[in-house]
């Protein structure tokens, strides 16, 4: 929710709630060094001048915390000290830009359970999982820090007698990481671990659903980057909506711009930063598949559908969405899916046995409710689930399975909620040429004992 810039401090907004979950956030925020009002713009310096967002957990569509956002101004500013942070940190060693970073695992280490449990508040995704992002920006950042003494050139013969040519990899200077709200951490320690070591500077935009998160995670790299007296635009921070993401794409300080997000913003990210012949890498959306042959191992296949297919509320890039089942075994399938199914937890992600929690926000609940018509529509039937929880305080939907045809529309179109198609096939050349068949990746699997 964006507030005015007048409004200060929640001042006139929905305000803090009192309830358990809201001490519980309070808390969070605190070991964090968050309070409920927070500068979303970091330079060397916290500022920020733009709109006031607010951070509303999805579960109970109670406010957690506002971030001041950049304006233009800000980002232009932040863009300027980057760039002279990225002549500074070029000349560090490879090695001791890999002990910075290593200093950075560390610090993240330290507040990986506070870390972790804001990713649950504000994102939605259950506890287990909100830790297991922050890990995964722990491990990345042991790949760069190894990276960081492998980053070789080669010796190249020369024709001309006493000359050898060397290869030397040299930094690109300035990488935009513009990520998700579904991976408000992880996304970004990817991006920022291995652009490190490279000797480049770093301006990040995160989802604004998720400025808390990029806040929190900011404030643990710049007291790393303070500690060793480097400039602390090394990681900056630049929290923002659509227009600071388009302001970076098209920005030629930006030498590389980082894009995490739906295909279709992709698309003009690519575009923007092709005009002025950029580089960009794009991790889009998916539209991802499992095949199930009939001499499957159906206890670990059974297994294997659920976690992909509910993880994360369904809102993971690589989420399953298309089930294909051979028909000697689609009908015990089907059984064994749905009676699993019904016994997965929905509710508060911070509950322990909470296997699936809230979209994260009213627009991912309306596009389920679009979802779930569109199959009745087109001949499709829900095999269970296919409800929104008004039971619930927050975004609960039901895990849905469906029957439905391979080439149905909705079929073909990623929804980012946790809607799983069930296919019929009579062999395995019919089921690859219908998983290959929609426009999108990103992941496919194929589950039998015969491979």
């Amino acid at each position: 929710m964006i507030v005015p810039k007048s409004a200060g401090v929640l001042r006139g907004t929905r305000g803090l709630a009192t309830s358990a979950a809201a001490r519980t956030s309070s808390v969070t925020l605190k070991a964090l060094g968050l309070d409920s009002y927070n500068l979303g713009v970091y330079n060397g310096k916290w500022g920020g001048n733009g709109d006031v967002v607010e951070s509303v957990n999805p579960a109970t569509g109670e406010v957690l915390g506002a971030v001041q956002q950049a304006s233009a101004s800000d980002l232009d500013q932040t863009l300027a000290h980057a760039s002279k942070a990225a002549t500074v940190w070029r000349a560090v060693p490879a090695p001791k830009r890999g002990e910075i970073v290593r200093q950075m695992r560390n610090a993240l280490f330290e507040k990986i359970e506070p870390l972790g449990r804001l990713v649950a508040l504000e994102m939605g995704k259950i506890l287990a999982e909100g830790v297991g992002e922050v890990q995964e920006y722990i491990d990345i950042a042991d790949y760069a820090v190894g990276l960081s003494r492998m980053l070789n050139g080669q010796v190249v013969p020369s024709e001309r007698p006493g000359h050898m040519m060397l290869e030397v990899w040299n930094p690109l200077g300035v990488v935009g990481v513009i990520s998700a709200f579904n991976f408000p951490v992880a996304v970004y320690g990817w991006n920022s671990a291995v652009s490190l070591v490279c000797g480049n500077s770093v301006v990040w935009k995160g989802a604004p659903s998720t400025s808390l998160t990029s806040v929190a995670v900011t404030k643990i790299l710049a007291q790393v980057l303070e500690a060793n007296g480097l400039p602390g635009a090394i990681c900056a921070l630049a929290t923002g909506g659509a227009d600071i993401g388009r302001a970076i794409a098209e920005d030629k300080r930006v030498n590389l711009v980082s894009f995490t997000g739906s295909t279709g913003t992709g698309r003009n990210v690519a575009t923007a930063v092709q005009q002025r012949f950029g580089k960009s890498l794009l991790e889009l959306g998916g539209n991802n598949a499992i095949i199930v042959h009939k001499d499957a191992d159906i206890d670990l296949a059974v297994r294997s559908t659920v976690f992909a297919a509910v993880g994360t509320a369904g809102q993971r890039c690589t989420t399953t969405r298309r089930l294909f089942l051979h028909e000697d075994i689609h009908d015990e399938f089907v059984a064994r899916l749905v009676k699993a199914y019904g016994q997965i937890k929905i509710g508060n992600p911070l509950e322990p046995g909470v296997l699936c929690g809230p979209l994260h926000s009213k627009q991912a609940v309306a596009a389920f409710e679009h979802g779930i018509s569109d199959v009745a529509a087109q001949g499709g039937r829900v095999l269970h689930g296919g409800r929104v929880l008004h039971n619930l305080p927050g975004n609960f939907v039901e895990p849905t399975i469906t029957s439905i045809a391979h080439d149905a529309p909705v079929v073909h179109r990623e929804i980012f909620a946790p809607i799983l198609h069930t296919i019929k096939y009579a062999n395995i050349e019919q089921a690859i040429a219908w998983n290959n068949e929609v426009g999108q990746g990103l992941s496919s699997s194929l589950f039998t004992t015969s491979p």
